[in-house]
């Protein structure tokens, strides 16, 4: 493969320095080398399908068809059940019961690796039996995928299965045991080596809502006017691995090109719209999409909307969360990113301090290489675009976490010099339900230094280790690693 084209682009973007109008230093400039370029190719391949079945309506068992997210499925004696005995992440999930079955009626072009399915029993029923089953052949055949598998939990169990399926596929989920006994199946996830189920990729929603282009900021990846629009214009579908980062008018303009060449799909919620999880309603509902990014939020967040973001991460998907600096208030609201982050996790209906961590009210400026030394085999500091060495803030908070709150938070990179535990952290990850989370509490990192005319912006997400990081944890948090 001629690798000349992508390696001169990469080089030539990442010649650049740094930083925001009020916070300013001077980097030296990074280019992915030809092994970083291959990985970004490799990742371009990888592919999944997420159904979480909050979309479409079956409140009967007749056999029927009903449109979900992902194409249309049948139900056969199955119905999407809502009540509060319905094991579910989110507001519905599939209930089957009987010999009742669920079945795509559409293929997953890009073949298929492993299949991941939640599962509990309905209420207070008894244990129940079923098989997951796939066909290459448009739904002629079918053949079983590993072992049959019992369900007899009251929350939500995880069954994986491996396979070595290439070209298209679909899936079918069987209960065998032909009792009146109900099962609940939610979070059907496929993990492919190529293609999707509806145009391939992950789906990243960019938050425009709560005042990312006050002031001096501009954190969208597009705007038209000066005003963020729900697609981004020239269209996404006409990106080429050499479409420079300027294609696009937004300070984080280079992240959303950077998605799309890796085979996702990019789109922003704009000022005005409403964010939600379960609601059939609006068309930009979080069920939608795999990954919400919201870069420095400067209105605080309603109670709907946390209860949104919440049991949207508890879903399955995932929260891409950056903060600024403590009295970073753009819009004078009385309310800046660390106040509003703090606010979500700690006064919300669904848990508090869900994700294991609070944000400081705090202000450093330092470049840090204090990278997390037992982190080798962890996929956002060293996944399939490169290794993270270095993080640069200018002016941004710092990280507790609070493992007693949540195990699975990780601090990711320290402050230098400092030990690597719980405090003086500058980015963390961490999960919640089936879903991700990533954190980094500075503003200026992937600020690419464009954005509508008069804001002063500057250059930091080609330099360092920048781009890696943040694109390691994109797609860490879209399961593509």
């Amino acid at each position: 493969m001629n690798k000349a084209p992508l390696l001169l682009f990469f080089i030539a973007l990442f010649a650049a320095c740094e930083k925001k109008a009020d916070e300013l230093t001077f980097p030296s400039a990074m280019p992915l080398s030809g092994q970083q370029a291959m990985q970004l190719l490799k990742a371009a391949a990888l592919t999944t399908t997420t159904e979480n079945f909050e979309t479409g309506a079956k409140t009967a068992y007749a056999a029927g068809n009903v449109t979900l997210a992902t194409g249309v499925w049948n139900f056969n004696d199955a119905l999407l059940g809502n009540l509060s005995t319905d094991r579910k992440n989110g507001a519905q999930s599939a209930r089957v019961r009987n010999s009742g079955t669920i079945t795509m009626q559409f293929d997953i072009t890009g073949g298929a690796t492993s299949v991941t399915v939640q599962h509990a029993v309905f209420g207070s029923d008894g244990s129940s039996t079923w098989q997951l089953w796939y066909s290459t052949d448009g739904g002629t055949s079918f053949t079983q995928a590993g072992a049959t598998v019992t369900t007899s939990s009251t929350t939500l169990q995880t069954a994986s299965f491996t396979l070595s399926v290439t070209g298209n596929v679909r899936f079918q989920l069987r209960k065998t045991d032909g009792t009146s006994n109900r099962i609940n199946f939610d979070d059907l996830i496929v993990n492919g080596s190529g293609g999707g189920g509806t145009g391939g990729g992950k789906k990243f929603l960019f938050d425009a809502t709560k005042a990312e282009t006050a002031g001096n900021a501009d954190w969208v990846i597009d705007e038209d006017g000066g005003i963020p629009q729900r697609t981004p214009t020239p269209a996404q579908s006409s990106i080429t691995a050499s479409t420079p980062e300027t294609f696009w008018t937004g300070a984080i303009s280079s992240w959303g090109i950077a998605l799309v060449k890796a085979g996702n799909t990019v789109e922003t919620l704009p000022s005005g719209t409403a964010i939600t999880y379960g609601n059939a309603s609006n068309v930009q509902d979080l069920s939608h999409y795999d990954v919400f990014v919201v870069d420095e939020p400067n209105i605080l967040f309603s109670a709907a909307e946390k209860t949104a973001i919440l049991n949207f991460v508890s879903h399955g998907g995932g929260l891409f969360m950056i903060s600024d600096h403590t009295v970073s208030d753009r819009n004078n609201d009385g309310h800046d990113s660390p106040d509003i982050w703090n606010d979500l996790m700690t006064n919300n209906s669904v848990a508090v301090n869900p994700f294991g961590f609070s944000i400081d009210l705090t202000n450093i400026t330092e470049t840090s290489g204090n990278v997390w030394t037992g982190g080798s085999a962890n996929p956002i500091l060293h996944g399939s675009q490169g290794d993270v060495s270095q993080l640069q803030f200018n002016n941004g908070a710092t990280i507790t976490v609070n493992p007693s709150a949540n195990s699975a938070v990780q601090g990711l990179i320290w402050q230098s010099g400092f030990t690597q535990n719980n405090t003086h952290i500058m980015c963390a990850s961490s999960t919640f339900g089936t879903g991700r989370v990533f954190v980094v509490t500075d503003s200026s990192p992937m600020d690419d230094g464009t954005g509508a005319a008069g804001n002063n912006l500057f250059v930091s997400w080609p330099i360092l280790s920048h781009t890696q990081l943040f694109m390691n944890a994109s797609l860490w948090l879209a399961h593509l690693q």
